[in-house]
């Protein structure tokens, strides 16, 4: 049994929160749920925990409504775990986490909408190549969930902090945070080379945090050709533990992009981008190789 001290501050919204996931083991299953795993032995394989301790995490996740449970095999019963509601209004959580740890911990604290060709958050990107990108939907610019993953040969994601129609709309101080212009320059890019990708046989689609809204107006402005995909609820950010930062209250992913195969499998990664037409020719590369 779990040694846990309850918080008995029935006023504090925080108290009452870390009574449930206020536990190291606890918060690192829910990552990986988020990420998409499912079972018992996936998680301890990941975590490296003791079977003792996992389950008794699972169960107090299950009693709490973070994660529930469905049997998959009879004989023995073994059940696999997924995210309720309740645990995927948490992944904001998780990503608060990470994006301090990158910019606190592994980082020097400056805000950035980039990092360094050896930083931490390279090795994590360059590290999802021959990982699987978990089935999820994401609202594409007229609100229709569509899975990231193209029905194509290849899809390139290219992951981008924001763009908009009018320059009033970007937060204040956009300017002035490395890493963040180029936006408008990687989509039309992208744009006027979709032909080639095409005839690659290669799907592109945009991601970011903006909201449908946000990116419909900027598609039709610029006459894109492609789907841009809305990531505002962060759920391919805590599946692949996307890089990101925050600008004027608001999560943005920074700037990447990934092959995947059709069978969801990652085969290139890049980031970090600081050639942003430059970058658009290397994913074309490497579709074809």
């Amino acid at each position: 049994m779990a040694q846990r001290t309850r918080l008995d501050d029935a006023d504090c919204a925080i108290a009452q929160a870390l009574d449930v996931v206020g536990d190291w083991w606890t918060l690192l299953i829910v990552r990986d749920a988020a990420r998409g795993l499912t079972r018992f032995e996936e998680f301890q394989g990941e975590l490296g925990v003791s079977r003792k301790v996992l389950a008794e995490r699972l169960r107090l996740l299950v009693e709490a409504g973070v994660l529930g449970r469905e049997p998959y095999q009879e004989r023995p019963v073994r059940y696999a775990y997924r995210l309720t509601a309740r645990g995927r209004a948490l992944v904001p959580v998780l990503i608060a986490l990470q994006d301090w740890g990158d910019q606190w911990l592994l980082g020097d604290g400056e805000l950035t909408a980039t990092a360094g060709d050896s930083s931490r958050e390279a090795e994590r990107v360059h590290a999802l190549v021959g990982t699987r990108v978990p089935e999820l939907a994401l609202p594409d610019q007229d609100g229709s969930p569509r899975d990231p993953v193209a029905a194509a040969e290849f899809t390139v994601l290219y992951c981008f902090p924001g763009a908009y129609v009018r320059g009033e709309s970007y937060p204040p101080g956009w300017g002035g945070i490395p890493g963040a212009g180029g936006c408008t320059l990687e989509s039309r890019t992208f744009r006027d080379r979709l032909a080639e990708f095409t005839a690659a046989g290669a799907a592109v689609r945009g991601v970011s945090t903006q909201r449908p809204d946000e990116q419909r107006e900027f598609a039709a402005a610029e006459e894109l050709g492609f789907p841009l995909l809305s990531d505002a609820e962060l759920g391919l950010a805590a599946a692949l533990r996307l890089p990101t930062f925050r600008a004027a209250g608001a999560n943005r992913l920074k700037r990447l992009t990934l092959v995947v195969d059709r069978g969801r499998t990652v085969r290139a990664a890049l980031y970090p981008v600081t050639d942003v037409a430059g970058s658009v020719a290397a994913a074309l590369d490497a579709v074809r190789d």
